[in-house]
């Protein structure tokens, strides 16, 4: 059974229901594997458990004027 993960920040219910869609179609077509076959699985993480730069994210993001 193919495994798709997708780690990103926060995501409302619809965006997540069209990337879990999307990716499920586009690895179907590509592989040539039944959408059935796959799982997808969205690790939401908090942007202060992230870093870059040797910055936390939610820093970065609010210096740049983003949520």
């Amino acid at each position: 059974m193919p495994f798709i993960k997708i780690e990103a920040g926060k995501i409302d219910k619809e965006k997540k229901e069209k990337l879990i869609s999307e990716f499920t179609r586009v690895a179907s077509e590509t592989l040539g594997i039944p959408e059935e076959a796959f799982m997808v699985l969205i690790k939401e993480n908090e942007m202060d458990n992230w870093g870059t730069g040797g910055t936390l994210l939610s820093k970065v993001l609010a210096e740049r004027g983003n949520k």
